[in-house]
Order: C-alpha cells, then sequence, then structure tokens
C-alpha cells in the first residue's frame, strides 16, 4: 500500500480546536482563538468520535459509507484537519479535551516517561501512572462549558468513567454508559432531548480495534465502517432541528508487515545508550543516557534510513510538532523521537506484549494518512 510522506499544509486546523469551536457556537466563552471555523450558533450539539477514522481511509472506502460520503462532498460541512502529535489516542483525547496540543497537556504518547519516578507507564490503561489532575491539571473544555451553563454528558463504554485518561483529558459533566454503538446513540439522543442547552459527547473505538488487529485494508474493516455509517445516519435523521452534529477523529492508521519490526530489546545497535523507551512503535522517544544522544541519533538513522525520519527532541519541538512545550511537559518527552515514515514499526519487547507486537495496523506518526482526520459538520436547521 502506498504510504504518504507529505504531511499536511503548515495551515491545516488540529484537533485542539474541534471542541473550543463547538462549545463557542453554544454561547461558552472565552475559548475562541483567530482562524477558528466559524459554526452557525446552536442550542444543542453532538459530537462524535470515532477512534482511529482517518480522513485517507474515509476517503479510500467513502463508497462504504453513504451518510459519511454525502457530508465529504459538501464543502461546507468537510474538513480536513491534523490530529496534532504523536497521532496516538492518548495524547489526541488530551488535545481534544483540553484545546491545547501535547506540550501544553502533556499527554505526551501512548507510553509516556514520568519524570518523578523515572519510569514510563502506559496513557491509554494508566496503570500506575500519577494522579491524573496532577499530570494534567489544566480545566477540560467540558468544564469550562458546565461552568457556562451548558449541560455537558459523555458517553461511552463503562470503563471510561472515572478512569486515569478520562480524568486527565476528558473531564467535566456526567458521563453514561453504554455498550453497543446503537445503544450509545440511543443514550446520545436521550441526552440531548434532556437539555434545552447542551453538549453531548460520543465516542466509538471498534473501527480503531478492528484495523489494529485486521488491518484498515481489510475486509472486516470496510464492514464495521458500513455499520458506523449506518448508526451515524440514524443518529442525524432523530437529533432535533436545533441541534448541530460533528463527527471526528483522533488518528489515522498505516498497516505495516510484521516482519518490519525490528525489537529494540533484541537489538544491540538499536538499545545501545538508551536508558527508557516511550511513544509507540510507529514513534518511538528515546530517553538516552548522559553524551549518548548524538550517537543514538546516528545509529537509529543509519539503521532505518529513509523509512523514519529520526530527530532530536529540540528539533520536534522547534518544528512545532508539540505545539508550545511547557517547561512541566519538556522532560517528559525523549531526547530523541524516531517517527516512522515507510512501512516500518520499531518495538521493544520487553515493554510491549505479543498481542500489541502483532497488531497490522498502527499509527502514532506523522504521515498523512496517520495524522490527517475529518471534521464533518451537519449544522442546525433552526434556533
Amino acid at each position: 500500500m502506498t504510504h504518504h510522506h507529505s504531511p499536511l499544509p503548515p495551515a491545516t486546523p488540529r484537533l485542539d480546536r474541534v471542541l473550543p469551536a463547538v462549545a463557542t457556537s453554544l454561547g461558552v466563552p472565552g475559548l475562541t482563538k483567530g482562524g477558528d471555523r466559524p459554526l452557525r450558533p446552536a442550542r444543542r450539539a453532538v459530537v462524535v468520535l470515532v477512534d482511529g477514522l482517518g480522513a485517507q481511509l474515509l476517503a479510500r472506502r467513502g463508497g462504504h459509507a453513504p451518510f459519511l460520503r454525502q457530508l465529504l462532498q459538501d464543502a461546507d460541512a468537510a474538513r480536513t484537519i491534523d490530529c496534532g502529535f504523536p497521532s496516538t489516542t492518548a495524547t489526541s483525547m488530551g488535545t481534544f479535551g483540553t484545546g491545547t496540543l501535547a506540550g501544553a497537556h502533556g499527554l505526551v504518547g501512548y507510553e509516556a516517561y514520568d519524570p518523578d519516578t523515572d519510569s514510563v507507564f502506559n496513557e491509554l490503561s494508566w496503570e500506575d501512572g500519577p494522579a491524573p489532575r496532577r499530570w494534567q491539571p489544566a480545566p477540560t473544555v467540558f468544564e469550562a462549558a458546565v461552568e457556562a451553563g451548558v449541560g455537558v454528558t459523555r458517553i461511552g463504554p463503562g470503563f471510561f468513567d472515572g478512569s486515569g485518561l478520562t480524568e486527565a483529558a476528558l473531564r467535566g459533566g456526567s458521563f453514561v454508559a453504554a455498550s453497543s454503538l446503537a445503544q450509545r446513540v440511543d443514550a446520545t439522543l436521550r441526552a440531548v432531548r434532556a437539555q434545552p442547552r447542551g453538549l453531548v459527547y460520543l465516542y466509538w473505538g471498534d473501527i480503531d480495534k478492528v484495523g489494529h488487529v485486521h488491518g484498515c485494508d481489510s475486509h472486516e474493516w470496510v464492514a464495521e465502517l458500513e455499520s458506523v455509517d449506518a448508526e451515524l445516519a440514524r443518529l442525524a435523521s432523530s437529533l432535533p432541528r436545533d441541534t448541530a452534529l460533528h463527527i471526528t477523529a483522533d488518528h489515522g492508521m498505516v498497516d505495516v508487515p510484521l516482519e518490519a519490526r525490528p525489537d529494540i530489546a533484541t537489538d544491540a545497535d538499536l538499545d545501545a545508550g538508551v536508558r527508557h523507551v516511550s511513544g509507540e512503535p510507529r514513534c518511538v522517544q528515546l530517553h538516552v543516557r548522559p553524551g549518548a544522544r548524538d550517537d543514538v541519533v546516528d545509529t537509529w538513522r543509519a539503521r532505518l534510513g529513509e523509512d523514519a525520519l529520526v530527530v532530536t527532541t529540540e528539533e520536534a519541538i522547534e518544528a512545532g510538532w508539540f505545539g508550545t512545550v511547557s517547561a512541566s511537559v519538556r522532560p517528559r518527552i525523549g531526547d530523541v523521537i524516531a517517527a516512522m515514515t515507510g512501512p516500518v514499526a520499531v518495538v521493544d519487547s520487553r515493554r510491549h506484549r505479543p498481542e500489541l507486537r502483532s497488531l497490522l495496523g498502527v499509527h502514532g506518526s506523522i504521515t498523512a494518512d496517520e495524522v490527517a482526520v475529518p471534521w464533518l459538520v451537519l449544522s442546525p436547521q433552526e434556533q
């Protein structure tokens, strides 16, 4: 399959601007920035985040998604945005939920280095992680909306309620647990109708799950897209006329052959000078021993060649990958970052379980396949 090396145009808005713009359309003050997407004022809004629904995947498979395709073909409704860096769920949830980029919210990868404990923890499971509100103290957009008198309801799987990632990135308002997508759509419709002024957030994770296991080029992925499209069409047709519908995603995906996955744990060259490995297989963050940085950069560049962009953290920050980086977040980011651009992923079997290492679909890096996500809007019909 082709891998699109070209990043998105520099002026592409990022995922951090979605919720602030939606909240602004509902009358929440103080969240706008110049260049934000102008949205029609609304009494109520639903924001659906479909995990793993990359813009390139949707463009290629739109024939299987008539409802989404119709929105994609409407110039007023459809935008392609950049999920931010790295292109991974934990980071994107921070970006989406706080309205800031990773350099500010500090959820810097699937696995993150905690300088206070000199150890790495998983920001999705949050196992042995720090206190979530200390790790990410800034208010979320949901909290700002609640403060402005907008009812906020978040709908997802029960285990999200009160989880570390939810508390860090998506706290605010009330949570409703529902399992199937149909049940979540029903819960969304109930929540919308219960609030004269409301913001409802619906999360769906199975496009990502299916893509990881079967690959995003698989029949299973297409079948999941078809069922998501049908449920989102039902949601759109059932919403009250004064309600806006926004559909977006946290990242895309690429398929990488299992044989193209060097393992740091069994590769003395890649392991040389490295103290900790964080990030993810498509975007490795290396925390190096004192004085080892330049050697590590040279070794990784030589090994990965054209298949990766290997940079120092300074270079990544200067290029704006993380947005503005705060002093408290800077020590969490590796000294060297290897962002894969070709069909390759680098694993570490000391940390990555076999089932993670065997996932076919992966993401985290800077290619357009991974960072481009849709932002589709169905504006309210009337006020």
